[in-house]
């Protein structure tokens, strides 16, 4: 431990950006490492100390999502932050670590603050400039369970004095981060607005290299497994250490968060007063990675899932209110897929259906469609996007997977999500 502490990180970068990757490991190791070698000359590759090669120290091998290639950890295309060699950040620019380090700096930062058991580790959250109004703070927080462990991010408006708030979980995409969703769908600006917490589970790189969440994992998508209980775990800490009220609390996801957003409703109906679906896949699309990708392509398995979800004390699954919204020119996860995730709503079909149409002030025609109970209460929502793509509809540019164009898609689902809460529907 104190030989890790000592480690000078601007000598290994030093080392490393001049091709000397062998002494660069060894002074990970706690080495000491010979003269600078002179200007311009590399050193041949060849076995370290320990006989493995520097040139493919702990790749990942090959998945459906990288092309059949191999893959350096944490290579999905995020920048490294900037740190000293003590590892805190600084707002002076340093020379970004080389690739074929980041695995072991990670795993080292993990060493640093101890392991913790489960089949998932904590990963530093990746951190952006995100302004903050003044009183507003933006938390850091690592949650653990036998299930593993998962970071988490969460907004705390300007004007939360103790008392009891809304609390939405937002899951990000692939390749996104806490941060960068806030960003891009700015719904910290609407916590602001209309005082309620924001929470962003981050799936970990060690779980995912492009940071997937695992939607098409059987053991993800039953309640107290897997990431459902992590995240599950996440929003019952919230609730036990700040002012939550438990009869508005509700979660929303893009595209792979979209589809765990979907799982957690199936699975947590007692936890969740409604859920949000933007470009995701319906509970049981898929079971494996080869379902999951004829899944995104054409739709998922027709299959029966209502026996799979939660069931209530009556014995029946029952209908968390839910508001979809999808591109209808969406060419990574097809927009059946919306349809799918209204037909399978339990009791879909003793609900009124209304057809509305409409334009952005962007230029996006949309078709929302209104599902309805016999006292007309809104149960379920779906909004068709036509000519949007796979992006968060009418959200910032700062962000990733963004069509700024579209109707606000955060607003909207605010809307739906502050006319249910649980009690009301029990």
């Amino acid at each position: 431990m104190t030989s890790l502490l000592k480690i000078d990180m601007a000598e290994v970068t030093r080392l490393t950006r001049e091709g000397r990757l062998q002494d660069a490991m060894a002074m990970l190791r706690g080495a000491q490492v010979d003269a600078p070698a002179a200007p311009g000359s590399v050193r041949d590759a060849g076995p370290t100390p320990s006989g493995s090669t520097s040139s493919i120290l702990d790749m990942q091998p090959p998945a459906p999502h990288t092309g059949g290639a191999w893959t350096a950890p944490g290579s999905d295309g995020d920048p490294a932050p900037a740190e000293h060699a003590s590892g805190h950040r600084s707002g002076v620019a340093v020379p970004k670590i080389p690739e074929v380090l980041r695995g072991v700096l990670g795993r080292m930062k993990q060493r640093l603050s101890g392991r913790v058991p489960g089949r998932r580790t904590g990963f530093p959250i990746d951190r952006a400039p995100v302004a903050l109004p003044e009183g507003a703070r933006f938390e850091e927080h690592r949650y653990t369970a036998s299930a593993g462990t998962l970071a988490y991010k969460l907004y705390i408006p300007s004007g939360y004095r103790g008392q009891p708030l809304p609390l939405v979980v937002m899951l990000h995409g692939c390749t996104q981060s806490p941060d960068d969703f806030a960003l891009g769908t700015g719904m910290n600006a609407l916590a602001e607005e209309q005082l309620f917490l924001v929470a962003y589970p981050a799936q970990s790189p060690s779980a995912n290299v492009s940071k997937c969440w695992s939607w098409f994992s059987t053991e993800d998508q039953q309640r107290g497994r897997g990431e459902p209980a992590l995240i599950a775990g996440i929003t019952r800490e919230i609730i036990r250490d700040y002012a939550v009220d438990p009869d508005r609390v509700y979660i929303a996801g893009l595209s792979a968060g979209g589809a765990a957003a979907a799982i957690m409703g199936a699975t947590y109906p007692d936890l969740y007063a409604a859920i949000g679906v933007h470009s995701g896949l319906a509970y049981g699309a898929a079971d494996d990675m080869p379902s999951a990708l004829a899944a995104m392509r054409q739709g998922g398995s027709s299959q029966d899932t209502s026996g799979d979800r939660h069931q209530g004390s009556d014995g029946k699954a029952p209908l968390v209110p839910t508001i979809v919204f999808h591109g209808d020119r969406d060419t990574t996860v097809n927009p059946v897929n919306a349809d799918q995730v209204i037909a399978g709503s339990p009791g879909v079909a003793r609900l009124r259906k209304t057809l509305g149409q409409g334009e952005s002030a962007g230029g996006i025609r949309y078709t929302r469609s209104v599902y309805a109970d016999e006292a007309g209460r809104a149960q379920l929502e779906q909004w068709i996007l036509h000519g949007a793509g796979h992006a968060w509809s009418g959200g910032s540019s700062d962000g990733s997977y963004t069509e700024p164009r579209g109707p606000d898609a955060s607003r909207e689902i605010l809307r739906f999500f502050m006319r249910h809460a649980r009690s009301a529907a029990a």
